[in-house]
């Protein structure tokens, strides 16, 4: 019955171009539950940081009342409005203008069935954040959001389907994404003759993403090579060893426009436990940066062994962060 959904319809439930165009062509879709799956795939794993951004820029802040803005969002937002004063009306604009200059993004929260009051206390609340923690925040309610604008579509058709509470705690809305939401977690399909090892895994154990924080952008192009320490595997290396022939090479690649590195080991059931060194060559990447390259040694534990290991990097020419993401 929804075969009929154009990529303009998907659009008014998402502003990602991308989405739109990745939901029209996986249609038709037998029922609700399947719609809103295949929208956090595509959410999570198809539609890149950029992607995410030009969803964000489709949201006007709350508040705003101008013609352009949509009947849903009008309809989203009707209880903030109906709770506000021209007290925190005044407060809510100037506490949006601070967030889109820190973060460079409108502040965005399902707004559906939150006073004005709610709204602003969040607002100040995420204001305080790191712009990678706030931009996490506004992926996962933007996908909130897109949830209830795809049930809005399907009860225009009048199509009978479960209620997003009887979807399993998994595939619910409130999915942790991993940061940069699932971009920082995922790996780029690769093609079957690629992929080596066995697994009940989908993904290498060990995995990177690199984001360039001063463009808002994933770093695309930039080398990474994976090693790991079989010297003697119950002693970490030493600062002295960083050039010791005890580090083996287990994969190199490059990342691809998403940010994300090829696949940089076998697919295995269970990684063998040791030190292991991601070492990204920045120099390459940033010539007149501040870093020729960067280093990160971690180590994986025999109670670890069935676990993934994502460690992306976070760079800008003059400083880089990482962390041990799921």
């Amino acid at each position: 019955m929804e075969s009929r959904w154009t990529e303009e319809d998907w659009k008014r439930c998402c502003g990602s171009t991308k989405f739109a165009k990745e939901m029209a062509a996986a249609a038709p879709f037998s029922h609700l539950d399947h719609a809103l799956r295949t929208a956090r795939h595509i959410w999570l794993n198809l539609v890149d940081v950029n992607g995410w951004l030009e969803a964000f820029a489709a949201h006007p802040a709350i508040g705003t009342a101008s013609p352009s803005v949509s009947q849903w969002c009008k309809e989203e937002q009707s209880k903030a409005m109906s709770t506000v004063t021209d007290t925190t009306m005044e407060e809510l604009k100037e506490w949006n203008r601070r967030y889109m200059d820190k973060f460079g993004f409108v502040f965005l929260i399902c707004a559906s069935g939150r006073g004005t009051p709610e709204i602003l206390a969040e607002l100040k609340k995420r204001y305080t954040n790191r712009p990678i923690v706030e931009l996490e925040n506004a992926a996962h309610e933007e996908m909130k959001i897109t949830e209830l604008r795809i049930q809005r579509l399907f009860a225009t058709a009048e199509v009978a389907a479960p209620s997003v509470a009887s979807l399993d705690p998994v595939t619910k809305a409130g999915d942790r994404l991993g940061i940069i939401g699932a971009h920082l977690t995922a790996v780029p399909k690769t093609s079957p003759e690629n992929i080596t090892g066995t697994s009940l895994r989908s993904k290498p154990p060990i995995t990177t993403h690199v984001l360039d924080v001063s463009h808002g952008a994933p770093a695309s192009g930039m080398e990474v090579i994976l090693e790991k320490w079989i010297y003697d595997s119950n002693q970490p290396p030493t600062f002295a060893e960083q050039d010791h022939p005890g580090w083996k090479t287990l994969g190199c690649s490059e990342t691809n426009s998403d940010g994300r590195s090829g696949q940089l080991m076998d697919i295995m059931d269970y990684i063998e436990p040791g030190f292991f060194r991601i070492t990204f060559n920045t120099g390459k990447y940033a010539p007149m940066g501040f870093y020729p390259y960067v280093s990160i040694v971690f180590q994986v534990r025999e109670n670890q062994k069935m676990e993934h290991f994502h460690v992306p990097l976070l760079h800008s020419p003059f400083s880089f962060t990482t962390y041990r993401g799921s």
